[in-house]
């Protein structure tokens, strides 16, 4: 066949003109990429500058806030009596405003520079007491004596009546205040009470009882305002003894004073005083008037229980500046559920015909029930139950 069968395959074949290879063309290209990609990363490492986006105009100025904007006051700092330093709440903070170029505000808050240094303790309770911290006193409205730490009218002119009473809607319906009083002289009568009336209900403890700051914190942390009953001298005067340290129409003004200021060192964080008995004393001016200048003084209302007629306590009160209020109705006179709940019904004729009405109990079982009953339902009838400074003549309040 004229072939050599025994040559290797591939050899002796003709030779023609060759393309350039695609081998050799990608490597060119790639090479031409990278010098590219090179170039360009130099470029915007040394004009970087022109690269930047353009801000909008309005964002690179701060806007100046409204002229009605409120301001944050400046931050004060005073001493707490443990020599911790004490910040007033309303410290504030720096505040900035920004506006985006879409008109959009942005608020920027820095802390406020202050002087020394470590921890301060913000005083929360001077704008209005957390509930969580009802049970425990504002120091500002505190002051020390020999007969304890007794209420006075804070630096910034807050009373301990404003800073203890329990909030109130402010709306102009019927409105009831129920004070249960006697709090603090049976032990099993006073758990049950703070364990069963709402936190509506107004407690007046009673100076003599017993476990008086116990029992107070627990009623504050059940979110009840609380009064301090204080023995006022009665008409059959020693055969009805109110107890220890009674104010007595025969002692002279600084005794009962004395006598007084015993009893409020007793607890804290009550909004006024509660006459307990005082049928007498509460009819003589002359022993009235300085006791009732003090109440005032330190800014606390009274409650008059209402039980005595010949009670000059409107009066007094008027020429003193002293916040009162007088109760309407003793609702347990006869100590029998159903007799309760029909002087309950009697207290709302009366709120429903003046707007407002005070109706006063003791710590019995009979007016426990009574009361948590009634006032179960009262809310439906569209009957406000509020504490009792909220229904107080307060002459810086008229």
């Amino acid at each position: 066949m004229g072939t050599d069968l025994h040559a290797p395959l591939g050899r002796n074949r003709k030779t023609g003109s060759r393309r350039p290879g695609i081998l050799r063309l990608g490597r060119i290209a790639a090479s031409l990429c990278l010098f590219a990609i090179g170039g360009f990363s130099l470029y915007t490492a040394f004009r970087g500058d022109e690269l930047e986006r353009t801000k909008p105009p309005a964002a690179e100025q701060a806007a100046t806030p409204p002229a009605n904007a409120p301001q944050p006051p400046t931050a004060t700092t005073g001493q707490a009596a443990d020599g911790m330093p004490r910040a007033e709440p309303r410290s504030g903070a720096n505040v900035e405003q920004m506006v985006t170029g879409d008109g959009s505000v942005v608020t920027k808050y820095s802390p406020r520079p202050r002087d020394g240094g470590g921890p301060v303790l913000v005083d929360a309770m001077q704008i209005g007491q957390d509930p969580r911290m009802a049970a425990q006193p504002n120091d500002a409205l505190l002051e020390e004596t020999p007969f304890g730490r007794l209420p006075i009218v804070g630096p910034d002119g807050r009373r301990p009546m404003d800073q203890y009473a329990r909030p109130s809607s402010g709306a102009r319906g019927v409105r009831i205040a129920i004070v249960v009083s006697g709090l603090g002289l049976s032990q099993t009568g006073t758990q049950r009470a703070i364990a069963e009336l709402p936190e509506e209900i107004t407690f007046a403890f009673a100076a003599s009882g017993n476990s008086l700051q116990r029992w107070m914190q627990e009623a504050r942390r059940g979110g009840h305002e609380i009064l301090l009953q204080v023995p006022l001298e009665p008409f059959d005067y020693p055969a009805n003894d109110p107890g220890p340290e009674t104010l007595l129409t025969t002692k002279p003004a600084a005794r009962n004073i004395e006598n007084l200021h015993k009893a409020m060192g007793e607890i804290t964080n009550y909004t006024g005083v509660m006459n307990y008995l005082g049928g007498r004393f509460l009819s003589d001016p002359a022993a009235m008037e300085p006791v009732m200048r003090d109440i005032g003084k330190r800014g606390l209302l009274f409650l008059d229980d209402g039980t005595s007629a010949q009670s000059k306590t409107a009066a007094i009160a008027k020429g003193t500046e002293l916040p009162y209020a007088f109760a309407d109705l003793q609702l347990d006179g006869q100590l029998d559920i159903n007799a309760v709940l029909k002087k309950l019904d009697e207290l709302e004729r009366i709120a429903r015909k003046n707007g407002q009405a005070i109706g006063v109990a003791s710590a019995f079982d009979e007016s426990v029930d009574a009361i948590a009953k009634w006032s179960e339902e009262a809310a439906m009838r569209g009957i406000e139950i509020v504490g009792v400074a909220a229904l107080s003549n307060d002459p810086k309040n008229p």
